[in-house]
């Protein structure tokens, strides 16, 4: 909750860089909607690739690995599990499932954090529980020796810390101290510094990543594994916490370097994720869908004016070609004669 009170006191410059991820953020959620919309099978399948990765990478980075042949069959399956690890596995899919079938409406409160934690870990021993013994992160020296590499919230103070946290996450988000984007990935840093959990710290902070994400209106990562991401840059993961934490305890640690890791972490999710549904969508057909899919929605009667709005990044003689079209095929009528003439979808609509 340090970096939380730092943003709240309103810091008086934003780094130039986390603006420059900020304003791309912008840009990219407003193409959110346009992307979610092409391509419904392309779009089904990296949601499937999304969950296998999502549950791979973020107990992989906790040493928790399982046979590469028996991942799908234990994200969509309901095999006999093996072993702990499998587990684990299993629980983080039940995560990821309630996440992304809840969204936003999933609360960000002390319940949802221990429920979270409780399915990642596989609801056994002190799943969904707080810590009852300080647990502090001991770094394995090369010689066999170990370090206190950060002291955590102690045991007994952790119930209170996780209470300001939620506070402070609702206030912020309330009050605008700062970019919400900002503050998410604030959290996320106190969050690991609390370190409320005997165990699964790691995970629980990636779901609540991702959840939070969703709240925000950013769900790039329904589509694109944001834990794939950061694992695949560990590196630099545990190098900006390790920046981030000094000093957390004082409230005067330097939040940015972890901050703009996030920032960096959903640019490129974004990024993948245009480039992905664009390989199969934006050569032909895709645009096209787009309007019929507007149509579907639309109440009868609509207008060319109404599928604009609709249809962002699709020009109006598109949107009346694709009219035309269906036209012939029997499946819209026109009402009327111009250009401000409605349509209406005919009893043949949908049974090509």
């Amino acid at each position: 909750m340090m970096t939380l009170r730092q943003l709240a006191a309103k810091p008086a410059t934003v780094p130039q860089m986390t603006s420059w991820y900020l304003a791309d953020l912008g840009e990219a959620r407003g193409k959110q909607e346009l992307f979610t919309r092409q391509s419904p099978q392309k779009l089904k399948a990296l949601r499937e690739h999304a969950i296998i990765e999502s549950a791979v990478s973020s107990n992989r980075m906790e040493g928790v690995t399982v046979d590469q042949a028996r991942i799908a069959t234990l994200v969509f399956g309901k095999p006999v599990l093996r072993d702990r690890d499998e587990e684990e596995v299993r629980g983080y899919r039940d995560a990821l499932k309630l996440i992304h079938e809840q969204g936003a409406k999933l609360p960000i409160s002390e319940k949802t954090i221990k429920r979270l934690h409780s399915l990642a870990r596989g609801q056994i021993g002190d799943a969904g529980k707080y810590k009852e013994r300080d647990n502090d992160i001991i770094e394995k020296l090369p010689g066999g020796g170990e370090r206190v590499r950060f002291r955590t919230v102690p045991a007994a103070k952790t119930g209170a810390a996780m209470k300001e946290w939620v506070e402070r996450w609702r206030n912020g988000l309330t009050e605008r101290w700062v970019h919400p984007l900002i503050l998410l990935a604030g959290a996320n840093l106190d969050f690991l510094c609390i370190h409320p959990f005997r165990d699964g710290n790691g995970r629980v902070s990636r779901l609540l990543l991702l959840l939070q994400c969703y709240h925000l209106g950013f769900e790039v990562g329904r589509y694109i594994s944001l834990e794939r991401l950061i694992e695949q840059n560990k590196d630099r993961y545990y190098e900006t916490l390790q920046i981030s934490s000094q000093r957390w305890h004082e409230g005067k640690h330097d939040p940015w370097p972890c901050i703009n890791y996030l920032l960096y972490t959903l640019k490129t999710a974004y990024a993948e994720f245009e480039r992905r549904v664009g390989q199969i969508a934006e050569p032909r057909g895709a645009k096209t869908q787009v309007v019929v899919d507007a149509i579907g929605r639309a109440a009868d009667p609509f207008r060319t004016s109404e599928l604009q709005m609709a249809c962002p990044g699709v020009g109006l003689d598109h949107i009346r070609k694709v009219l035309k079209q269906l036209k012939k095929q029997r499946e819209v009528e026109c009402l009327g004669r111009g250009q401000n003439a409605s349509w209406q979808k005919t009893p043949a609509w949908g049974k090509r």
